[in-house]
């Protein structure tokens, strides 16, 4: 079958380089053409910083859209211009991989998705726990029913940062919550559906002199229970608190750390008394490449030989959600 022609708009986003890394691991379906690096992305990362790139076309973005045949973009832009430019490609009729999160303008991010819904193009987000195995693990049991009714999930996703990455975070109104916070109340929303409301704590610890959200919490509230999303800059081993533990009637399944290494556990109702620690180790198969599967499910979307399985309507929802825990006045 024919490779996929794929570019990349934006060397700024720091899972970027990544993602064209992966890309190039599946030379069978991706033909890496080209890739546009924005000034303003230029001077964030410098070209010099991406190794990956050095025997890819570095072009203009009118150039890498005049390629006949194009199919594809990665929109890897710094985080500011995410989807002014990826409205450019779906205006072009390309199918595009939008990494996140998706703006503070959430009608401009409307618009966008239902651009590509009318137009029959994917737009795939770049929420990299989507293909988690660990993740996936705690799906598959939740849709098999081992878990029983979920009605409470704890996530976290946290790092300690140098200043100089939260001085980059803090021109975002939400600071941690609208860059980490997105990843975990996808996976909310995906399990438990919307919820009656989001109520943001919105909390800056003044380390190194910043002021910026940068220690924060957000509940979003269900008939039976209240799911946690906690987000932070300043945590010692953050990385390796980053969790995700589902809840249901029949079971507790613990995603902890999530990744690097991942390490996953199970627990369910049969299995001991409710005052002893009574999980047990599962072993998901490993994931080599952080970004590789998510790349092969989205070349399936754009050959039609599978649909995203998170809708148009999902990514839109989970945006709105995302900025009411960062603290906009947001309608759900």
């Amino acid at each position: 079958m024919k490779k996929i022609k794929i570019g990349q708009i934006g060397i700024g986003h720091n899972h970027g380089a990544a993602k064209a890394a992966d890309c190039k691991r599946l030379p069978e379906l991706f033909e890496f053409v080209g890739v546009v690096a924005p000034e303003a992305d230029a001077k964030y990362f410098g070209r010099k910083t991406a190794e990956v790139y050095k025997d890819i076309p570095f072009m203009t973005e009118d150039e890498l859209f005049a390629i006949p045949d194009l199919d594809a973009v990665l929109i890897e832009t710094s985080v500011p211009h995410l989807v002014p430019t990826a409205q450019r490609a779906i205006d072009r009729g390309l199918h595009i991989h939008l990494d996140k999160p998706a703006g503070e303008n959430i009608e401009e991010f409307e618009k966008l998705l239902m651009d590509a819904k009318a137009k029959h193009l994917a737009v795939q987000m770049g929420y990299m726990y989507r293909y988690n195995p660990g993740v996936l693990y705690a799906l598959e049991q939740i849709e098999a029913g081992r878990l029983g009714e979920i009605h409470t999930i704890d996530a976290h996703m946290s790092t300690e940062h140098k200043t100089d990455f939260r001085k980059f975070l803090s021109q975002f109104k939400g600071g941690t919550m609208y860059i980490f916070g997105c990843h975990l109340i996808d996976l909310i929303v995906k399990i438990k559906g919307k919820p009656n409301k989001v109520v943001p704590f919105i909390t800056h610890s003044g380390q190194d002199g910043l002021d910026f959200p940068d220690n924060c919490c957000a509940a979003l509230v269900y008939d039976d229970g209240t799911c946690f999303v906690r987000t932070s800059s300043v945590e010692v081993n953050g990385w390796g608190r980053r969790q995700f533990v589902v809840c249901g009637t029949k079971g507790t399944i613990e995603i902890k750390p999530i990744e690097s290494p991942m390490h996953v556990t199970e627990a369910y109702l049969t299995e001991g008394k409710s005052w002893s620690d009574t999980h047990t180790e599962v072993f998901p198969p490993a994931q080599e490449h952080r970004y590789s599967n998510m790349l092969i499910d989205f070349a399936k979307m754009i050959r039609g030989e599978g649909e995203n399985p998170y809708t148009y309507e999902h990514d839109l929802y989970v945006h709105k959600a995302t900025l009411a825990a960062c603290g906009f006045d947001i309608e759900l």
